[in-house]
């Protein structure tokens, strides 16, 4: 961490590239925002947990990942349970895409497996390392490298 920006500055600093991985996961703006919430309050509640040192942007993007994880899990949970369908919309396509090119490329993340759109996000438009991306997804760094 740098020791001219502060734990907040850095983690304002994070919030674009949390809310397009997001998006990703979820589909959904107002979704995206609240699991982007919820990762903020996460990790200043967890701040002292935090290594000086280490990767801020690979450590918030594992805590966005597993709080999605973990509401996918309780949201098919009460699905099972009978909750209507409605309330539990998972995703939901935008309903205006604005150009031919945004299009194929949704249209091709869309055909990838979520593994691979998963590591390619993560690459591609986060920035992250392999390493990092390997720690986040919780596989070896081989296996980020053949899902690219």
């Amino acid at each position: 961490m740098n020791d001219t920006a502060s734990f907040e500055d850095l983690l304002v600093q994070a919030l674009p590239s949390l809310r397009a991985f997001a998006r990703f996961l979820t589909g959904r703006r107002e979704q995206a925002d609240d699991l982007v919430n919820e990762t903020i309050l996460r990790a200043l509640s967890a701040k002292d947990q935090f290594q000086p040192g280490t990767n801020l942007k690979a450590w918030l993007f594992t805590i966005l990942r597993n709080q999605h994880i973990n509401e996918f899990r309780r949201r098919r949970m009460n699905l099972e349970q009978g909750e209507p369908a409605a309330e539990l919309a998972l995703s939901a396509p935008p309903g205006q895409i604005p150009s031919v090119e945004l299009g194929e490329v949704r249209a091709a993340l869309a055909r990838m497996s979520r593994q691979h759109r998963e590591a390619l996000v993560l690459v591609a438009a986060a920035g992250l390392s392999y390493e990092e991306t390997a720690a986040i997804c919780k596989c070896a760094v081989g296996t980020v490298k053949s899902r690219l």
